[in-house]
C-alpha cells in the first residue's frame, strides 16, 4: 500500500518519518550504505534515495548559476588519481577534467569538462559570467583573450612564478572549494565515472550552502521539488 502521507517523496512506501531519518543522515555526509545500516533499510532503496536527492541538487545549482556582479574567481582542476606514473600536469591519464567559477564571498559553480583549452573554458564564462564581473585566473593559457572578448577587468597570478596572491589578485576562493569537494570525494573511496557529476554537484551545493542548516535546506528544497 502507497504510502500517502511522505509529501517529500511521492508514490514511496517509505513513511515521511523514516525518509526524514535518511535526510538527516545524508545532510551529514555518510555514504548510503551506513545509511542503509543505520535505518534498517535495504541497501538498494538507500542508494535510490541518495541517486533522487543528488538529481535535485544538480537542478537546484543550475538553477542559480549566473554571476552578474561583483569578482569571480575561475579555475580549472583535475579529480582522480593522485600520480599516474608518466603522466603530468594538465591532462593526465585517469584524471577527470572540472571547471569551476566561484564570487567571492559567494556560491560556486562547476561543469565537467572534455578538456580545459581556451574554447572549452571561455564558452562556459561567456555563458555565466557577464561582462562588468571582475575575473580573477592564474596563468593557464586557456585565458588569453578574455579582454578582447568584453571581460575589461581580468585579473591573473602567475603559479608557474611562484605568484599566488598579490593583494586582490588571487583564486584563494575557488582553489578552496577544490580542497573542500576532494575531502567529500574522498570518503566514497572512489566514485563511479557515469555518476561523478552528480557527487561533484552535491559538493557544489554543500559548499555554496556551508553556512546554513543543510538539513533543513534539503527539507525546504524536497518539499518545493519532491522525489
Amino acid at each position: 500500500m502507497v504510502t500517502r502521507q511522505n509529501k517529500y517523496y511521492r508514490r514511496s512506501r517509505i513513511t515521511e518519518h523514516k525518509f526524514r531519518q535518511v535526510v538527516r543522515y545524508f545532510a551529514r555526509g555518510p555514504p548510503a550504505s551506513e545509511v542503509a545500516a543505520l535505518t534498517g533499510m535495504t541497501h538498494k532503496s538507500a542508494n535510490e534515495i541518495y541517486l533522487k536527492i543528488r538529481l535535485r541538487l544538480t537542478e537546484a545549482c543550475a538553477r542559480e548559476s549566473l554571476f552578474t556582479c561583483g569578482e569571480v574567481e575561475v579555475h580549472e582542476c583535475y579529480f582522480g588519481a593522485r600520480r599516474v606514473r608518466g603522466k603530468r600536469g594538465r591532462g593526465a591519464a585517469g584524471k577527470t577534467p572540472v571547471f569551476g567559477l566561484l564570487k567571492r564571498n559567494g556560491r560556486v559553480y562547476t561543469e565537467l569538462v572534455s578538456d580545459c583549452k581556451k574554447a572549452t573554458l571561455q564558452a562556459i564564462i561567456r555563458g555565466r559570467v557577464a561582462p562588468q564581473v571582475a575575473i580573477h585566473s592564474d596563468g593557464w593559457r586557456g585565458y588569453d583573450g578574455l579582454v578582447d572578448v568584453g571581460y575589461d577587468k581580468h585579473f591573473r597570478v602567475n603559479h608557474s612564478a611562484n605568484e599566488f596572491a598579490s593583494g586582490t589578485r588571487h583564486i584563494n576562493g575557488i582553489e578552496s572549494f577544490r580542497s573542500f569537494a576532494r575531502r567529500q570525494l574522498q570518503k566514497f573511496n572512489g566514485v563511479p565515472a557515469h555518476n561523478f557529476h552528480l557527487h561533484l554537484k552535491e559538493c557544489e551545493w554543500r559548499f555554496n550552502n556551508r553556512h546554513a542548516n543543510l538539513y533543513q535546506e534539503l527539507l525546504k528544497l524536497l518539499r518545493n521539488y519532491p522525489l
